[in-house]
C-alpha cells in the first residue's frame, strides 16, 4: 500500500463550509491575546467557552447551529457581562482541537492533517456535531478524511495512531485506532520493498499499539519468522538500548567512591522506579504475543528476554513460559545465554549462602523443558551430544560460586540421563573446579558428588589426571583406576586378536608377531602390577577406615589419665603405624604413575 500524498485541505478552498452570509458579517478574524482567543467582530461576543484554562469568547449562533452539545446544556449567565458561559470538561484534544471547531463553525479556513484528525473527529463526536444539525457537518468531513485518505496510507495512519495516546476512549469507542491497526497490518504484506522502513516506524509505537498490529498481523496469516523479526526489532529499541545504556554506566561508576554511588542511585530512585514499572510492562506485552512457532524466535532471544524478566520482576506464568519455550530449542543457545542473573522475585532469601550468583533453578527447568519436548520429538543424537556439552560447559562456570550447595550442583548434574553423555570429560572437569573452590566440603558430600562421573567415560588424559587429583576420595581414584584397568585388558584382548587372525597371512610377520608377544607379555605383567596395586589399596581404605572407627571410639572412652600408660603407648603405636601407612600410600601413588606413564608409552607406539 503506497504512501499517499496530498496537499492539506483547506475547507474556505474546496467551500466544504459556507456559512450564512450574517455569520460572514459577524466574523472577520480569530486571534489570542494571552490565554484567550477573542472573534474579532462588529458583534460583541455573548458566550465565554472555557477549556483546560484557556478562554474562547464568541457567538451562540454559530456553535449552537453545528453543536448539539451545546442544544442540550443550559448555558450559565456569565458574571462578567458576557452573555453565557461554559465550561467544557475532559474534550477531546483539549483547547487546540476546540479552536479548530470555532474555526470550522465560523466558516475561517480550516486545514485537515494525519495529526489533528483525530483529535477533531473525537471532538466533533463530544460535540454531537453531526448531520442531523447541518449538512456537511465536522463529524462527516472528519470521517471522510481518515476513511480515504489516512487508511489508505500506511505512514499517515502510524502518525493517527500516535495522535490517539491522548484520546482514550473516544478513539477507542470510534474503532480510529483498530482501523490503523488493521491498515498497518495490511500494509506490511504489500510493502516488501519498504519492509525495512515498515518495521522501525511500527517500532516506535507505544506497546499497546504495536501489541494490536501484531495481533492483528496473526489473524491474517502473516508467517511467524515475520512476526519473530518485529517483536525482536520492538525490544532491541525499546528494552536493549536502555540496558545497554545502563550497563554501560555501571562499568563508568564502578572505581568510584561508594558515596557518589549512592548519591547518584537516590537521585535517580523513582525516575528508575517509573522505568522499571514501563520495562516490565512491555516486557509482559512481548512474551503475550510471541509466536507459538518454533522457528519464529531464536534462543538467544528467548534467554535474554528471560534474565530481563528476572530482572524487572515480570510475573512467574510468563517466567515459566519464557523457560518453557527456550527448553524446545535449548540445542541452539551457549553457555552465555543460560547464566541467568539470581532475582528475588519478591521471596525472601534466607541467608547469603543460600543465594547463588546465576538462577540455576531456572536453568533446571529449562533443561527438564528440553528432555520432555525432546522424549516426545525424538530428538537425533547429536543433539543429546550438543546438550551434554553445553551443560557441562555451565556447569563449569558456576562451580566457582561459594554459595552454590553441593546438593544443587549435584542436582543439575544430573538433570541430564546417563546416556546422554558419550564423554565424561567435561564433567569430571566442571566438579573438579567445584572442589577447588569449595575446600570444606565434607567427605561424604566429595564421595556422593563425584559418583555423578562414570569413570568408564573419561578419556585417559582425564584418567591419568584423575589418579593424581589429590582432591578426589580414595575410591574414586581407585575406581579409576580399575576402570583404566578394564580398558587396557580390552585393548589387549583386541590387539592379541588381531595378532592372531594376521599369524596365519604371512611368514614374512613372524618378527613382527615375536614383538608383538613379548609386548603384550609386558603388558600382562605390568597388568598383573596394576591389579596387585589396586588390591592393596583397597585394603589398606578398608584399613584405615577401621582404624578411624577405633580411634573414634577410644577418644570417647579416654576419660584423663585412666587408662594409664600403656594404652597411651598403644594409642602412639598405632599413630606411628598410620604414619608408615601414609608413607606407602606416596610410594604406591608413584608407583602408580609410574605405570600409568609406561602404559601410555605402550598405547602411542
Amino acid at each position: 500500500m503506497a504512501q499517499s500524498q496530498y496537499p492539506e485541505i483547506n475547507y474556505e478552498e474546496q467551500d466544504l463550509a459556507v456559512p450564512p452570509p450574517t455569520l460572514i458579517s459577524t466574523a472577520e478574524s480569530f486571534e489570542k491575546k494571552g490565554n484567550s482567543w477573542f472573534v474579532i467582530s462588529q458583534l460583541p461576543s455573548d458566550l465565554a467557552v472555557t477549556v483546560d484554562d484557556v478562554t474562547f469568547y464568541v457567538h451562540k449562533y454559530p456553535l449552537l447551529a453545528r453543536c448539539g452539545y451545546l442544544e442540550q446544556n443550559a448555558l450559565q449567565p456569565s458574571i462578567s457581562n458576557h452573555g453565557f458561559e461554559l465550561k467544557l470538561q475532559s474534550l477531546p484534544g483539549g483547547a487546540e482541537a476546540f479552536e479548530t471547531v470555532v474555526k470550522f463553525c465560523y466558516g475561517l479556513p480550516v486545514s485537515l492533517s494525519p495529526r489533528n484528525a483525530a483529535p477533531l473527529r473525537c471532538a466533533a463526536e463530544f460535540l454531537d456535531m453531526s448531520e442531523e444539525l447541518e449538512e456537511g457537518n465536522l463529524i462527516s468531513k472528519t470521517e471522510s478524511f481518515l476513511t480515504f485518505v489516512v487508511f489508505s496510507s500506511w505512514k499517515d495512519s502510524i502518525t493517527v495512531l500516535k495522535s490517539c495516546q491522548g484520546l482514550s476512549p473516544w478513539a477507542e469507542n470510534l474503532q480510529i485506532v483498530r482501523r490503523c491497526c488493521d491498515s498497518i497490518a495490511w500494509a506490511c504484506q504489500e510493502t516488501t520493498s519498504e519492509q525495512s522502513q515498515w518495521l522501525n516506524d511500527v517500532a516506535t509505537l507505544r506497546i499497546d499499539h504495536f501489541k494490536r498490529i501484531m495481533t492483528s498481523m496473526a489473524l491474517k496469516g502473516l508467517r511467524p519468522e515475520f512476526l519473530g523479526s518485529c517483536i525482536m526489532m520492538y525490544a532491541e529499541k525499546w528494552l536493549l538500548a536502555r540496558n545497554d545504556v545502563e550497563i554501560e554506566g555501571a562499568k563508568r561508576h564502578t572505581n568510584r567512591r561508594k558515596e557518589l554511588k549512592w548519591c547518584i542511585q537516590q537521585g535517580r530512585k523513582r525516575e528508575q522506579e517509573f522505568e522499571n514499572e514501563e520495562q516490565r510492562m512491555i516486557l509482559e506485552s512481548l512474551v503475550g504475543i510471541l509466536p507459538h512457532e518454533k522457528e519464529a524466535i531464536s534462543c538467544k532471544f528467548l534467554l535474554w528476554m528471560l534474565k530481563m524478566g528476572v530482572v524487572y520482576s515480570i510475573s512467574p506464568a510468563l517466567i515459566f513460559e519464557l523457560e518453557k519455550r527456550a527448553g524446545m530449542v535449548l540445542e541452539n543457545a551457549s553457555v552465555y545465554d543460560l547464566l541467568i542473573p539470581n532475582g528475588e522475585q519478591g521471596t525472601q532469601v534466607k541467608s547469603m549462602v543460600d543465594h547463588t550468583m546465576y538462577n540455576v533453578d531456572s536453568v533446571q527447568r529449562i533443561l527438564e523443558y528440553y528432555l520432555m519436548n525432546e522424549e516426545q520429538q525424538q530428538t537425533e543424537t547429536h543433539g543429546k551430544a550438543n546438550i551434554s556439552k553445553l551443560l557441562d560447559s555451565y556447569l563449569a562456570e558456576i562451580a566457582g560460586d561459594p554459595n552454590l550447595s553441593a546438593t544443587k550442583f549435584q542436582a543439575i548434574a544430573e538433570t541430564l540421563p546417563h546416556a546422554a553423555r558419550p564423554c565424561d570429560d567435561g564433567l569430571y572437569r566442571a566438579i573438579d573446579i567445584y572442589l577447588k573452590a569449595h575446600p570444606a566440603l565434607s567427605e561424604h558430600d566429595r564421595r556422593r558428588l563425584c559418583r555423578v562421573v562414570d569413570c568408564q567415560k573419561l578419556s585417559v588424559d582425564a584418567c591419568a589426571h584423575a589418579a593424581q587429583n589429590d582432591r578426589l576420595p580414595l575410591r574414586t581414584i581407585i575406581q579409576v583406576l580399575f576402570a583404566e584397568q578394564m580398558k587396557l585388558r580390552a585393548t589387549m584382548t583386541r590387539k592379541q586378536e588381531a595378532e592372531d587372525h594376521s599369524e596365519n597371512s604371512s611368514e614374512v610377520q613372524e618378527d613382527n608377531w615375536s614383538s608383538s608377544k613379548e609386548e603384550i607379555k609386558m603388558l600382562k605383567v605390568e597388568l598383573e602390577k596394576m591389579m596387585t596395586l589396586i588390591e592393596e589399596l583397597q585394603r589398606d581404605y578398608i584399613n584405615l577406615q577401621q582404624d578411624c572407627k577405633k580411634m573414634k571410639t577410644n577418644q570417647k572412652d579416654l576419660s584423663g589419665w585412666i587408662l594409664g600408660w600403656k594404652k597411651l603407648k598403644l594409642f602412639n603405636g598405632k599413630i606411628n603405624e598410620n604414619e608408615n601407612r601414609e608413607g606407602k600410600e606416596k610410594e604406591k601413588e608413584k608407583r602408580l604413575s609410574s605405570i600409568f606413564r609406561f602404559r601410555r608409552r605402550q598405547s602411542i607406539s
